[in-house]
């Protein structure tokens, strides 16, 4: 934890884990999905061969023990997705909120600039698009209006963002390098905004920081130690 290498380092030994795993068990799954840690699993065999199978995996590494979670009602969610089995076998997706999810984002009404707010509204709004399936998108989007809008956000702009969203879905965006000079401002509404305007556009790319964060305001609980130093 920490190091920049701890990702790939644990998937390097995933990947390695699972190849072992899978080629010395009895009994294998139709289909295997790992992101990270977490993996989908068609499993054609019955329950209580997967029993056996959650404990071959388990058997491993006494440090690497899995946990196992079953459909319901045909469905099972998968991180950000909410997979549903029909009786054809196809499946449907769309988003998944957890029970404890709060559905608390950054609030209209903060002191940041309005594209940071926009943003907020265009990546809800993009990863719903891209996760949910057409039959299930307008029920997820007017879930995602109320969401906003308990958050300060005003329909019309929601509105605005979705109708933009849904024009571009299907054309490809082109990837032009930006080879213009980042200037990043602490946002201060009425003074920054100005300041920004006067940078050439063709020259610039001007992006805002908050001007004070929660980090500046609570200090940490604990006491330094005196002469330590990191890396020593």
């Amino acid at each position: 934890m920490g190091s920049p290498l701890s990702p790939a380092i644990a998937n390097i030994y995933m990947d390695d884990f699972e190849t072992k795993a899978l080629e010395t068990a009895d009994l294998k799954p139709k289909c295997w999905f790992r992101y990270v840690d977490d993996i989908f699993v068609i499993w054609p065999h019955g329950l209580q061969d997967l029993d056996v199978f959650l404990s071959h995996l388990n058997g491993f590494n006494n440090s690497i023990q899995f946990t196992m979670e079953i459909e319901t009602n045909n469905s099972l969610p998968f991180l950000d997705l909410l997979i549903t089995r029909n009786n054809d076998n196809n499946f449907n997706y769309c988003v998944y909120r957890k029970p404890t999810h709060t559905n608390r984002y950054l609030n209209a009404n903060s002191h940041h600039h309005p594209t940071q707010l926009n943003s907020v509204m265009e990546t809800l709004i993009v990863r719903s698009l891209r996760l949910t399936e057409k039959q299930n998108q307008n029920y997820e989007l007017n879930t995602l209006k109320t969401i906003l809008q308990q958050n300060g956000y005003k329909l019309h702009q929601i509105n605005n963002i979705i109708r933009k969203n849904l024009r571009h879905k299907n054309s490809e965006k082109n990837n032009v390098n930006d080879d213009r000079k980042l200037s990043i401002l602490p946002y201060l509404k009425g003074v920054t905004d100005k300041i920004a305007r006067k940078f050439p556009k063709n020259e610039f790319r001007v992006v805002f920081k908050p001007f004070k964060t929660l980090s500046q305001f609570i200090r940490t609980p604990k006491d330094t130690i005196p002469g330590e130093s990191q890396g020593v």
